[in-house]
């Protein structure tokens, strides 16, 4: 997986939103990527307001 969400999560949706592969959920205390599904882009990194989205 090249992206990872942190405790940072707001669960604002901002980053499930900005993601292409629709790789990103809601998880029970903040939104979590499907590594499998991941294309590395960036994009939700890029729209996190909070930062919570870093390199795995």
């Amino acid at each position: 997986m090249a992206y990872q969400i942190g405790d940072e999560c707001i669960q604002c949706g901002a980053c499930a939103a900005q993601c292409p592969a629709e790789a990103i959920s809601e998880g029970e205390d903040k939104y979590v990527i499907d590594a499998d599904a991941c294309l590395g882009c960036g994009a939700c990194a890029d729209g996190c307001p909070a930062g919570a989205i870093t390199e795995a």
